[in-house]
This record gives C-alpha cells, sequence and structure tokens, in this order.
C-alpha cells in the first residue's frame, strides 16, 4: 500500500464505531473513523444497563470514547460516505484496497472498513411522538422501564412485532394500556392473557400524542382521550448502509428488515467489509454494540496482521511479486475464488513437487484464502438435507465443514496441509462449532487405513470431495473410490469438479472432469446407488476484481443398498 492508505477506516462514531476504533487504535493500527455526527440515541438524557456506567448521558459516553481512541492515535473526521467501491492503490476494480467517496467530493482509500452507522427509527407520523422521543415517548423497556415503573404507561402499536414490546411492559406497571390498531387481528387466546394481567385493550387508531411541555399527559384517539404518563412504540429501522450498494453485500432477512449479513465477527459478503452494531443488529443496546464494535475492530486488525505477513513474504520473492496481487485477504475456500488465487500465485507448478511440500507453501506463503463463504454448489446440493457425520476429503481452510457444523452435521474435514487444517480449526473455536474437527494427514495415506485416520468404524452419512484436482501428483481415482467405500447406507457422496478453466485462463491445462467421465471413474453399481451427475454454473470473482461464471460438474450418488460399508 502506500502512505495514503489508511490500514482501516470506521464509518460512524457512535458506541460501536468508537469500539472498533479504540481495538485498532491499541494494536497500532492507522485509523481514521468518519462521523456525521448523529449518533441513534442523542435523543435520550441518560443510558441505563450499561454496567458502570448507568446514567450516562449518551453523548458523554461518546466524548469520552473519542478523547480515548485519540489517545492511541485514532484520528477523526466529520463527514458522510456517500459510496465505498473496490478499488486504490492496486488499480480500478482491485480488491487490493477500498475507495470511500465523501460529500465533500474527497476520495480517500482503506485496506479494510468497518461499518457502524447505525439505524434511524423512522416513527409512525402521530401528531406528538416526534416531539417526545427519548424522553416520555420511548422504545426500550430495558433501557428506559425503570424510570417510569408504576406509573401510566401506553403502548402505541405500530406493526404485529409490538405484541413482544406489549407483553413485556406489564412487569413495569399495574396500569398498561395497549393501543391494538398496529398489530392486527387479535386471538382470543392473546386478548385473555391480557385480560387476565389486567391490560386495557383500545382498538382505535391514535391520532395524537397530548403533552403538556416536557410531559406526556394523554393519547387521543378519534373517541376521546386515555390518560397516560409515558408511551413506547416502534418504528420501522432503517439501516444506514446505502452507501455500500456497490459492493452488493449479501443481506439477511430479520423480523425487523433486511440487513447487511454478517459472521460472528462482524465480516461482511466482502472480504475487507466489517460490519458492527445497530446497523446489522437493529435491536442491540449500548454494550451489546460496544463489544460488536471491538470484536469487528480485532478481527480487522488480524486479517491485516495476515495480509501483512503475506506481502513481506512477496517482497522476497520476485517471481511472485511480478505474478500476484498480494492482497490474500481477499481469495476465498476452494473452489470459489481460491481459482484466482492459484492462478495468480502459482502459473507453473511442478507436477513431480512432493505434493505435501506443495500444498504447504500453498498455503504456508499467503494469508488465509478461504472468502467465509461455503462452496455454493455443495450448500445447493445438500440443501434441506437432515444432518448426520460428514467427512470432507481435501477441506483446505474448512469452509465447507464449517458450515456444515453450522447446519448441524458432526464434520470433519482432512487436507494435507497443516497451515490450512490449523487455520481452519482456530475458525472453529472462534465460531464455536464444537461440531467440526480438523485432521492433517496425506488423502494417499487415509486411502490406505481410512478408518485409521478419520476415526469412524462406521462410515459417514455424508462425504464431500469439492475441487479434489491438483497441478501435481494425487491419487484421485483411488480416493474417490475410497470415498464411496465409507458412505453408510443412505449415505451420499458429492464430488465437486471444475468443469472447465476460468474466464480468465483459457487454454488451462486439462482434461477437466465432465459428468459423464465423473460417472466412470466412480464405477458405481447403479443397484447400490442412486447417481445423478451434472453441469452447474457459479458464480466467482476474477483476479481483476470483475464478476466471472464457473462451470462445475455435480456428482450427488445416494448409497440405496443395505449392510455396513466397506472399511
Amino acid at each position: 500500500m502506500n502512505d495514503r492508505t489508511w490500514d482501516t477506516i470506521v464509518i460512524g462514531g457512535g458506541a460501536a464505531g468508537l469500539s472498533a476504533a479504540q481495538a485498532l487504535g491499541r494494536s497500532l493500527r492507522r485509523t481514521l473513523v468518519i462521523d456525521a455526527g448523529s449518533p441513534r440515541n442523542r435523543f435520550a438524557s441518560h443510558m441505563h444497563n450499561v454496567l458502570g456506567l448507568d446514567g450516562t448521558p449518551p453523548l458523554e459516553l461518546l466524548a469520552r470514547g473519542r478523547a480515548e481512541a485519540e489517545r492511541y492515535g485514532v484520528e477523526f473526521r466529520a463527514a458522510s460516505v456517500l459510496a465505498v467501491r473496490d478499488g486504490g492503490s492496486a488499480g480500478s476494480g482491485s480488491r487490493s484496497a477500498l475507495q470511500l467517496v465523501l460529500d465533500g467530493g474527497d476520495t480517500i482509500e482503506a485496506r479494510s472498513v468497518i461499518v457502524a452507522t447505525g439505524v434511524t427509527d423512522a416513527l409512525p407520523t402521530i401528531p406528538g411522538l416526534a416531539e417526545h422521543w427519548g424522553e416520555r415517548a420511548l422504545h426500550c423497556p430495558y433501557c428506559h422501564g425503570w424510570e417510569v415503573r408504576g406509573q401510566r404507561i401506553a403502548v402505541v402499536a405500530a406493526s404485529p412485532l409490538a405484541m413482544h414490546q406489549a407483553r413485556l411492559l406489564r412487569q413495569w406497571t399495574d396500569s398498561l394500556t395497549v393501543f391494538t390498531a398496529g398489530l392486527g387481528d387479535l386471538t382470543s387466546e392473546a386478548r385473555r392473557e391480557f385480560a387476565a394481567r389486567g391490560v386495557h385493550l383500545v382498538a382505535e387508531p391514535v391520532t395524537e400524542i397530548v403533552g403538556d411541555g416536557s410531559r406526556i399527559t394523554a393519547v387521543r384517539t378519534a373517541s376521546g382521550e386515555v390518560a397516560v404518563d409515558a408511551v413506547f412504540t416502534s418504528g420501522e429501522l432503517v439501516p444506514h448502509d446505502g452507501f455500500l450498494t456497490e459492493l452488493e453485500l449479501d443481506r439477511s432477512e430479520t423480523p425487523m428488515g433486511s440487513v447487511i449479513a454478517v459472521d460472528p465477527t462482524g465480516r461482511t459478503s466482502h472480504p475487507r467489509v466489517w460490519a458492527a452494531g445497530n446497523v446489522v443488529n437493529p435491536a442491540a443496546s449500548v454494550p451489546i454494540v460496544m463489544g460488536a464494535g471491538t470484536l469487528a475492530g480485532a478481527a480487522a486488525n488480524a486479517a491485516l496482521v495476515e495480509e501483512d505477513y503475506a506481502i513481506a513474504v512477496a517482497a522476497d520473492d520476485p517471481a511472485a511479486t511480478a505474478a500476484a496481487d498480494p492482497a490474500p485477504i481477499a481469495p476465498g475456500h476452494h473452489g470459489t475464488d481460491h481459482e484466482a488465487a492459484h492462478d495468480a500465485r502459482h502459473p507453473h507448478p511442478d507436477p513431480d513437487e512432493d505434493p505435501v511440500v506443495f500444498w504447504e507453501r500453498r498455503y504456508g506463503s499467503a494469508g488465509p484464502i478461504w472468502s467465509g463463504h461455503v462452496n455454493r454448489s455443495l450448500a445447493d446440493a445438500t440443501a434441506g438435507w437432515v444432518p448426520g457425520r460428514s467427512l470432507d476429503l481435501g477441506c483446505g481452510e474448512g469452509g465447507d465443514v464449517l458450515w456444515l457444523a453450522e447446519q448441524g452435521w458432526q464434520a470433519t474435514g482432512i487436507d494435507l496441509s497443516e497451515t490450512a487444517v490449523a487455520r481452519a480449526a482456530a475458525a472453529a473455536r472462534e465460531q464455536d462449532l464444537p461440531g467440526a474437527r480438523f485432521i492433517a494427514a496425506d488423502l494417499g495415506d487415509w486411502v490406505e487405513d481410512p478408518a485409521a485416520i478419520d476415526g469412524s468404524d462406521h462410515g459417514f452419512d455424508l462425504i464431500t470431495a469439492s475441487f479434489l484436482q491438483s497441478p501435481v501428483e494425487l491419487p484421485r481415482e483411488r480416493i474417490l473410490r475410497a470415498a464411496a467405500e465409507r458412505v453408510a447406507p443412505g449415505g451420499s457422496l458429492v464430488v465437486i469438479s471444475h468443469g472447465a478453466p476460468p474466464p480468465w485462463a483459457q487454454g488451462h491445462a486439462g482434461p477437466f472432469p465432465t459428468p459423464e467421465s465423473e460417472f466412470a471413474l466412480l464405477d458405481l453399481d447403479p443397484e447400490q446407488w442412486c447417481i445423478t451427475a451434472e453441469s452447474r454454473k457459479r458464480a466467482a470473482i476474477a483476479p481483476d476484481g470483475s464478476d466471472a461464471m464457473l462451470d462445475d460438474t455435480v456428482i450427488v450418488a445416494t448409497r440405496t443398498a443395505a449392510g455396513p460399508p466397506a472399511q
């Protein structure tokens, strides 16, 4: 990179963003916080349920947090970010850096970005509500319930989600009125429960929140007023993430709306972008977003640490430097954008090289290769399957194994690279996936005595082999046939292979497996197996950062015959 490129830019200077910035500053990272100055809780006079800081004004917390971050060298800039896009020092479209376009017209660069821009509470358009928001018109029982305990409380339901809020607030008062127009039709059971708890229900829509200065005195409907001291409601939660549109990040659909999808560390589907706080978890309170920000900051630093090692190694290897984009944050698990990484870093491998040496150098000379996504062809092929015991052959850094463990599988992965296996095991610990385990072993040895290496006396319900294709010697046919023998009755073997060279490597040495050739290679008895063999298209990212489509050959074979698998 260069002196113009920040290690990390944190977008948003609220509790999540400042926590991320502090973690990065303490890690000696060149960090910039860009803040528009509109924190979500600016309307509240005090915050609660923040251990050691109960009752502290929110803006005081932010001022203290900013001062602390500045002590660690973090810099601040008052601005709004209009767009974030791939690009930067390595050229337009490159994923070696990100460009941020600011409202003043400036464009700045960063190796990584943490988004902590929060949400807007789009309140119901009820006269009087906005005027009292944050003081007597409230949204969170845990944040504000104690302060209005025992008083006359109203819940103005704006959507069916308000049912949870309405039920909760009975804990803080015996005088609770729920205006149910936004809840839809209440079930007879819900009405019976509210009646048993002495909750007053009003079906008419609310027309006004009536106040006297800083006090709320009543909620008005077309037929009259109900005297109250405080109102709880919730509006539509609108995340501030429109400036990320060009990155086309994956999203998650939640009961509170669509938000950017992140992993447990806050990493998005873009390998250089993390997100933390209310922008991805709208219901999170201050201490929750602070923890998420700290974790995202630490995760971004860890990724940059790996990249720094790779850059240093590349600097010592002129051939690698000439051939490769030195940013190892971006590539993915084998079979996603792994193809681009391999083509760039190892254009002419020696086919006679020892496989252990080749693949250990392949993983050990760079940072993590897996992008954080399961192989899409595998996910599609196994969607909806009942979890059992699985084995992934040539698991690399464990992307598929981790995904299977998340789905409930007791998932084992084998790879001959100790570096790849160590990274996979670390990811399993970090994601708290006890169902994922990894073994460093040569698959050629596994063929000779599978049970001694994989530890199973009864075979597996699912065995996967994704892109088990190597530029150096690999007994692929023996491995796949041994895999079939290890499939338990009713279990499946899924083999996914490159079906053609990627668009950026036309003329790449073949041949590439076809559905017909893979079917013939496995040589499975049709009386004992139900087999599908097909070609599938899969989206990927080329070395220059552009979108591409790849061809996969996919075999799904399910053992139908009774009896134990061969040992």
